[in-house]
C-alpha cells in the first residue's frame, strides 16, 4: 500500500511518525554505544584481573612455575587475557560497524526528511495560495454581479420615471451596461481561475503529494531496513569472536587436563632434595663398663663391624632437630681414649649436621655467589641456570657486536651513510660487557666443574647405598663424604673438614667389598641396560658430559634418577652424561634388576 494514495490527508501524522523513527534510531545507537562501553569496561576488568594474578618476577614464583598446576593456572590467565581481547574486539566492531554507521546515517536521514517535508509544505502553501486567489475572484464576481443588478434596477426606475430627463436615463443605461460588462469580465476571470485551481489541486493531491509521500515511505522503509541490518550485525559481532573464545576456553580446559599430580609431587622432591641421608641411629653407650679400653681397642671401624643396620641408615649422624648440643650424652665424662675416638668420628658428624642445617636454610635469604649454601643437587641446578643465563647474555651481546661491525663496514665503504668512528664507542662498550660476562661464565663453569667432578661417585653412591649398608657397615665419614658428593653438585666445607673425612674413610680397606671400591674408583665397566636415540644435538662442553649428534644411537648404562641426566656409552672409551630430555631411552626388560647390583 502506498502512502501517497492512502494517506494523502495525513501530512501532519506522517511528519510525527517519521520524527519518531529518527528518535528510535538515536535510541538504538545509544543502546549499542552503552553496550560497547560495557564490553570495554569488562575487558579492562578481565585484563586487570589477569595481570593481578600473573606471577611476579621473583625466585619464589619461578620455583612455583615448575609445578603443572601453576603452569596450568598461568595458561588460564593468559587465555583469560586473550578472552578479554575478544571483548575489546566486540567493542571495536560495535563502534565501527554500527555506532559510526548509524551516526552518519542519522545525519543523512534528518536531511532527507527535512527536504521532503519542505517540498510538501511548499506544495500545500501553493494550493492554499491558489485557493485564496480563487476565493478572491469569486467574491469579486459576486460583487460585480450585485452591482450590475443594482445598476439595472436603477436604470429601469429612471426609464419609467417621466420626470427624469433623457440625459439622466441615458447615463443610467450606460452605467448599467458598464456594470454588466464588469460582471461578465469577473465571471470570465473567475471561471478561468477556477479551472486553473482545479488543475493545480488535482496535481497536488494526485501527483505532487503522492510523490513526496512515496519518497517518505521509501525513506522510512530504508530506515527500518538499516535498523534490521544493524541488529543482525549486533549479533554477528558476537558470533565472529565465538571461535576464538572457544579456543580460549579449550586452552583453559587443556591446561586443566595437563595437571599431573604425580609429576608435581615428584617436583617437590626435585625442588627440596638436599642430597643428604637421614641421621643414623643413636648408639647405646654403656657407662657401667670398666674403663679398660685403650685407643687401639676402640677403633670406630672395629667397634661397629659386626652390627647389622637397616638398609639406607647411616650411624654416624646426629639428629638434625636437636638444638641443645650440651644435652648430648657424649658430653658426660668418659675415658680419654674413648673421647678421642668419638672426636675422630664426630668431626664428620658435625660436618654433615652443619651441611644439613645449611641445606635446611635454603629459603632464609640470599646466599653466596657460588650457591655453596645450597644442598648439592640444588647447587648444581642453580649454577647451571646461571651459566645458561650468562650464555644467553653473551650471545645477545655478540649478535649486537656483529650487527655493529657490519654497520661499520657499510660506513667504511659508503662514508656518506655515516661516520665509522661513531660506532666505535658502542663496540668498545659491548666488548667490555662480553669480557665481563665471559669472566663470570668461566667462574661459574669452574664451580660447576667442581660439582660435576663428583657426579659419577655420588650417582653410584645413591644407587648402591642400600646394598652397601646391608653388606658392610662403614664409618660415619663414608656417609659424610657421600653427602658432600652428588651427581647434581658439590657441597663442600673447609679443607680441614674434607681432610678429616678422607682420614676416616680410607683406613678400613680390609672390610671393603668390591662394590665399595667401585664406589670411589669407578674402574669397572658398567653393563648396558638399554639403548637410546638422540633427539637433538648436544655439544657436551662440560666435564663429565659427552657430545652427541641428532639421531645417533647410544648405549644406556645409567638411568636418569631424577637429576635430569642419563649416562650413555658410545664405545668402550667414550661415555658420559647427556640431558635426559635430549634422548629417547629404550630400557631392557630386566634393566631395573641389573641396575641394583652394578
Amino acid at each position: 500500500m502506498s502512502w501517497g494514495s492512502e494517506l494523502w490527508d495525513q501530512f501532519d501524522n506522517l511528519e510525527k511518525h517519521t520524527q519518531w523513527g529518527i528518535e528510535f534510531v538515536e535510541k538504538y545507537t545509544k543502546f549499542v554505544k552503552e553496550r560497547s562501553e560495557i564490553e570495554t569496561s569488562y575487558a579492562k576488568q578481565i585484563r586487570n584481573l589477569s595481570k593481578k594474578y600473573q606471577p611476579k618476577k621473583n625466585s619464589r614464583e619461578e620455583d612455583e612455575s615448575k609445578y603443572t598446576f601453576c603452569r596450568a593456572f598461568l595458561t588460564t590467565l593468559n587465555e583469560l587475557n586473550d578472552y578479554a581481547g575478544q571483548h575489546e574486539v566486540i567493542s571495536e566492531n560495535l563502534t565501527s560497524q554500527i555506532i559510526t554507521e548509524l551516526s552518519r546515517y542519522l545525519q543523512e536521514l534528518k536531511s532527507e526528511r527535512k527536504s521532503h517535508f519542505h517540498d510538501g509544505r511548499k506544495a500545500q502553501q501553493h494550493v492554499e495560495s491558489s485557493w485564496k486567489q480563487l476565493e478572491s475572484c469569486k467574491r469579486r464576481f459576486e460583487r460585480d454581479c450585485k452591482e450590475a443588478d443594482r445598476a439595472q434596477q436603477y436604470f429601469e426606475r429612471m426609464d419609467a420615471d417621466i420626470n427624469v430627463t433623457k440625459a439622466d436615463v441615458e447615463k443610467a443605461r450606460q452605467q448599467a451596461q458598464m456594470r454588466h460588462q464588469m460582471a461578465a469580465d469577473s465571471k470570465s476571470e473567475y471561471s478561468s481561475y477556477l479551472q486553473k485551481f482545479n488543475q493545480e489541486q488535482n496535481d497536488h493531491y494526485y501527483t505532487i503529494i503522492p510523490n513526496i509521500f512515496q519518497k517518505l515511505q521509501d525513506m522510512e522503509e530504508k530506515r527500518i531496513e538499516r535498523i534490521g541490518v544493524c541488529m543482525k550485525t549486533f549479533a554477528d559481532v558476537d558470533r565472529q569472536v565465538l571461535p576464538i573464545v572457544g579456543k580460549c576456553l579449550d586452552g583453559m580446559t587443556k591446561s586443566a587436563e595437563s595437571i599431573e599430580p604425580k609429576t608435581d609431587s615428584q617436583q617437590v622432591v626435585e625442588s627440596f632434595k638436599s642430597g643428604f641421608e637421614p641421621p643414623g641411629e643413636v648408639e647405646f653407650e654403656d657407662y657401667g663398663q670398666a674403663m679398660k679400653r685403650t685407643a687401639s681397642e676402640t677403633s670406630l671401624s672395629n667397634s661397629k663391624e659386626g652390627k647389622e643396620r637397616p638398609a639406607g641408615k647411616s650411624k654416624g649422624k646426629l639428629w638434625p632437630f636437636i638444638k641443645n648440643k650440651n644435652k648430648s650424652p657424649k658430653q658426660h665424662k668418659e675415658p680419654l681414649s674413648h673421647r678421642l675416638n668419638d672426636f675422630m668420628a664426630s668431626k664428620p658428624k658435625m660436618h654433615c649436621l652443619r651441611s644439613l642445617r645449611r641445606g635446611l636454610s635454603l629459603k632464609l635469604g640470599s646466599g653466596p655467589e657460588d650457591f655453596s649454601h645450597l644442598p648439592p643437587e640444588q647447587r648444581r641446578k642453580k649454577l647451571q641456570g646461571k651459566i645458561d643465563e650468562l650464555n644467553k647474555d653473551i650471545q645477545k651481546d655478540m649478535d649486537q657486536r656483529d650487527a655493529l661491525t657490519k654497520m661499520k663496514d657499510v660506513y667504511v665503504k659508503n662514508p656518506q651513510m655515516g661516520d665509522p668512528a661513531s660506532v666505535d664507542p658502542r663496540l668498545s662498550e659491548i666488548g667490555q660487557s662480553i669480557e665481563k660476562l665471559q669472566s663470570e661464565l668461566q667462574k661459574f663453569e669452574g664451580w660447576l666443574a667442581e660439582v660435576e667432578e663428583r657426579m659419577p661417585s655420588k650417582s653410584d653412591t645413591h644407587r648402591r647405598s642400600g646394598f652397601f649398608e646391608t653388606q658392610n657397615n662403614t664409618t660415619v665419614s663414608n656417609n659424610c663424604a657421600q653427602d658432600r658428593e652428588s651427581p647434581d653438585g658439590s657441597y663442600t666445607e673447609e679443607q680441614n673438614s674434607e681432610t678429616q673425612v678422607k682420614v676416616s674413610t680410607h683406613p678400613v680397606p680390609t672390610t671393603s667389598t668390591p662394590e665399595f671400591d667401585d664406589e670411589f674408583d669407578d674402574e669397572d665397566t658398567l653393563p648396558t641396560i638399554g639403548t637410546c636415540k638422540a633427539l637433538y644435538p648436544f655439544a657436551g662442553h662440560n666435564e663429565g658430559t659427552i657430545a652427541v649428534a641428532e639421531g645417533e644411537l647410544l648405549y644406556v648404562i645409567e638411568e636418569d634418577k631424577g637429576d635430569g641426566w642419563t649416562r650413555v656409552r658410545r664405545n668402550e672409551d667414550e661415555e658420559g652424561y647427556v640431558p635426559s630430555s635430549y634422548v629417547e631411552v629404550f630400557l631392557e626388560t630386566n634393566a631395573k634388576g641389573a641396575m641394583t647390583y652394578i
